[in-house]
């Protein structure tokens, strides 16, 4: 048996001996380094405005090659599918019963030329007469008026000339515009043109191309009220651009110019139509398709550009985390108003300068020290590295 004052001696030793212990591990977590996360500084810019949009492809000018004389169709002159030239002709009817209608109206031309000559010479005869007293004052109006019948009738027949030779001439179907002429619709030595201009073929402009798609009005007022806000620049519609997409995803390097705005909205849509000009000199895009296309329609002025990683959700809204002068991380929550590439474009909650941590967020809260380091990009994957081969 210890006497207690022994016994007392030890519990306060071992009491010692465990403060010391805590003490230590505490120093221990006091000397483990600030986590380190990567930051970028936020920086105010102008951001374009885009729209990611889908629209579909339609030929700039697009003409209906017609028969407009009845006949027999004999041949095909051109090569489906082929460019033509304006003016370039693309069937031949059979000009035999045309050219029989434009003879028989030039025979009957000659004869009322040839009565208008006799008519004429009995006229002047009968003005010289008439003075002198040889004939009634009827017999000269009689005369005066075969005259002027048989004037009449020439006209008449120059007319019915000129509109022979123009069937005739219709007989060589031409091409009324210049592009790509498309499928023969009529075989040869079927009868077209009877009754009806029968439809021969079209011929479709596919240089440049129409790019036709719609924008929800109430889009376009938020657009507009923001503009009378200061916060967003609208380009005039013939001055916003395009950039399309092709279905397979690979981005068509000719960009496109807005040059059609609809002042009406569509009542069953809500929707404005809106119609932009293509380039397509080498014929890649064809009128029918879909395409995804992203419109610029002006710009956001003093945005942030923040990386998708950095901003995070939670019940009360947007924030992100960032890293004072103090060295310790903060909350700020932000707005955002949309995307733009793979970054969000946050209006409002941020200041310049401010130091946005990226990555290292999860390992991080709002009062803890943290060590900021740049942020570097995550290099791309072989395969988004091919496609912007392509």
């Amino acid at each position: 048996m210890k006497p207690p004052a022994l016994r007392i001696s030890l519990l306060c030793l071992a009491l010692l001996a465990l403060t010391g212990c805590g003490g230590g591990r505490n120093q221990g977590r006091a000397q483990m380094p600030p986590p380190e996360v990567g930051v970028i500084t936020a920086e105010q810019r102008d951001v374009p405005l885009t729209r990611d949009l889908v629209g579909r492809l339609s030929a700039y000018r697009s003409a209906d090659v017609r028969a407009r004389v009845a006949g027999v169709l004999l041949k095909r002159v051109y090569k489906e599918g082929s460019e033509v030239r304006q003016g370039q002709v693309l069937f031949q009817i059979d000009p035999a019963p045309l050219k029989a209608a434009l003879d028989n109206a030039l025979a009957q031309l000659a004869q009322a030329q040839a009565t208008y000559v006799n008519a004429h010479v009995n006229a002047e005869r009968s003005r010289a007469l008439a003075p002198k007293g040889y004939i009634s004052r009827s017999d000269l109006d009689a005369a005066l008026a075969s005259e002027r019948t048989a004037k009449a009738a020439v006209q008449a027949a120059q007319a019915n000339v000129e509109s022979a030779r123009i069937n005739l001439g219709y007989a060589s179907v031409i091409s009324p515009i210049a592009g790509r002429a498309g499928e023969q619709q009529v075989t040869e030595g079927a009868l077209v043109g009877n009754g009806t201009a029968t439809l021969l073929t079209t011929v479709d402009q596919i240089d440049p191309l129409y790019v036709n798609f719609t924008i929800g009005v109430g889009e376009l007022d938020q657009l507009r009220r923001s503009q009378h806000g200061g916060d967003v620049a609208l380009k005039q519609p013939d001055q916003a651009t395009v950039q399309v997409t092709l279905p397979d995803g690979t981005r068509y390097p000719l960009p496109g110019t807005v040059d059609f705005s609809s002042v009406n909205v569509d009542p069953s849509t809500g929707a404005v139509s809106m119609r932009a000009l293509l380039p397509n000199p080498r014929y890649t895009l064809l009128p029918g398709s879909y395409v995804t296309l992203e419109v610029t329609l002006g710009e956001r002025r003093n945005a942030f550009l923040i990386p998708q990683p950095a901003v995070q959700r939670d019940v009360a809204g947007n924030y992100v985390l960032i890293v004072g002068s103090d060295g310790k991380v903060a909350r700020r929550d932000v707005s955002t108003v949309g995307m733009h590439g793979n970054d969000w474009i946050v209006s409002s909650g941020l200041a310049a300068g401010d130091r946005v941590i990226v990555s290292g967020v999860q390992a991080v809260r709002a009062g803890a020290p943290a060590r900021a380091v740049p942020w570097q990009p995550p290099a791309p994957t072989a395969s988004a590295a091919a496609a912007d081969g392509d």
